[in-house]
């Protein structure tokens, strides 16, 4: 809980530093996915060489994500939040001044550390907060991720267009560097640290694992689903998975207290985020590519890359305002409560997509309706595992839920990457994917949602843990 110290610091600009964060979070991770076509022109290499560009991005965020959000737990919410935006600034500047894909990739690899930023973020929330702000805090927090991917695109088309897009990189170190002035300044360190020695073992199985399946995930349908590769790296994720649960549950400080994890409502509730981040990056991704596809397909609407950045300002906007909205139901009826509510509207906004309006105005309609779900569903979870587990386990079990959503997006991009493919059309000489494929992967998005809604119905609340929880996370039913 915060001790008097921490209620002395302004605490409107302790949740705007700390949500500020997600926004760069975000623009780290989809920068580049709007260029990725034309960097083997930039760098003069294939297109499945560019493709890690996001590939790496990804598997070194899995990495790093539980290892930052243990050592926080035991050295230093605060300390080791600076460490990941200060790795973030330093892959920035180097992606800005890359000569080549090599240092591009490592540039990106360096980035991956962001994914540690939200669940740090979060946690330190909960430790200097008052009670009655951790909710709207943590909320807006979630929802800046959303708003950050809604402007990322605007403002990527805009710079690839007018400038190079080595000032997309530039400018995230400047953020980045900013960002680090700011917590260095507006955050407290948290006094309550984890004792123990740090569990190397058990980080390099746990990565080593997530590296597996997230390579065979994202990479799969390049490589071929029954490729030797593909197959090998899920068996490998497999035999890993089932060597490094073993050590977790004898090693006296694991990385990951898989005992903790297993309780119905954090194990339920990490199970039901993969859900929501499948739901939630359909619109994100599929709806960009709709509105750039030629009206000669029947379902485009044959805007540029920086109009239909635009159009879907909207979903991050939306985002934004109802994370307030969301913090206010959950503190009244529980994040549960919200939880429902914002899987059914994000399961409903994803078969809205499904019939794929022909109208522009339709479409933004429901894209905004899944984004409202999405900020909904993304601001109860971390309430709900923050209720769930102790103070000391925050960080930690916020970065494994991270990694949940994480794994949802991926899997999101593995089936709409197969199932676009795999059902196209031929226009003017080009090769795109056809209406159905579109259908058919927002008809999985939004059985995903609402099966995050079952999930989320029928999971238990949290059992009490004995230790003091604010008002805004104690109405779990």
């Amino acid at each position: 809980m915060p001790d008097a110290t921490n209620r002395s610091r302004p605490t409107v600009a302790i949740v705007v530093v700390l949500a500020s964060c997600g926004l760069l979070v975000s623009l780290v991770q989809t920068m580049v996915v709007p260029l990725l076509p034309q960097f083997p022109r930039l760098m003069s290499v294939s297109p499945s060489t560019a493709s890690w560009l996001v590939a790496s991005n990804l598997v070194a965020g899995a990495v790093s994500a539980p290892v930052l959000g243990r050592l926080g737990d035991m050295y230093g919410k605060r300390r080791m939040l600076l460490v990941a935006l200060g790795l973030v600034a330093a892959g920035s500047l180097l992606g800005a001044v890359a000569p080549n894909i090599a240092v591009l990739l490592v540039a990106r690899v360096l980035q991956g550390t962001a994914f540690g930023v939200i669940a740090l973020g979060m946690s330190l929330m909960r430790d200097v907060l008052p009670p009655d702000r951790v909710g709207s805090g943590v909320a807006l927090m979630s929802s800046s991720l959303g708003f950050g991917g809604a402007i990322g695109l605007p403002i990527t088309g805009f710079v690839a267009q007018f400038a190079s897009w080595r000032w997309l990189f530039a400018g995230a170190a400047v953020v980045g560097v900013v960002q680090v002035l700011l917590v260095r300044r507006m955050v407290p360190e948290t006094a309550q640290h984890r004792s123990g020695r740090f569990d190397a073992v058990g980080a390099v199985g746990v990565g080593t694992t997530l590296v597996c399946v997230l390579l065979a995930v994202s990479k799969g349908n390049e490589w071929g689903w029954t490729s030797p590769v593909t197959l090998g790296l899920f068996v490998a994720a497999v035999v890993l998975l089932a060597l490094s649960t073993r050590h977790l549950l004898r090693v006296r400080a694991p990385l990951v207290d898989l005992r903790v994890s297993a309780r119905p409502a954090v194990l339920w509730t990490n199970i039901a985020s993969i859900m929501i981040g499948f739901a939630m990056f359909a619109g994100f991704v599929l709806a960009t590519q709709i509105l750039q596809a030629p009206e000669a397909t029947g379902y485009g609407f044959g805007l540029s890359l920086i109009a239909a950045g635009v159009a879907l300002l909207p979903m991050g906007g939306s985002m934004v305002v109802f994370s307030t909205a969301s913090a206010r139901l959950s503190s009244r009826f529980g994040p549960r409560t919200t939880l429902v509510l914002g899987t059914a509207l994000l399961g409903a906004g994803n078969l809205g997509f499904a019939v794929l309006p022909s109208n522009l105005g339709l479409l933004i309609a429901v894209a905004t309706l899944a984004a409202v779900g999405a900020a909904l569903a993304y601001s109860a979870v971390p309430l709900l595992i923050m209720r769930a587990v102790p103070e000391s386990e925050t960080a930690a079990a916020n970065s494994l839920n991270t990694l949940a959503r994480q794994l949802g997006t991926s899997s999101c991009t593995a089936v709409a990457a197969a199932v676009t493919t795999a059902s196209v059309v031929a226009l003017d000489g080009r090769i795109l994917p056809s209406g159905f494929a579109y259908s058919t992967t927002f008809l999985v998005a939004g059985a995903a949602g609402l099966v995050a809604m079952v999930i989320a119905i029928l999971t238990p609340a949290p059992d009490p843990i004995g230790e003091p929880v604010a008002p805004d996370l104690a109405a779990a039913r």
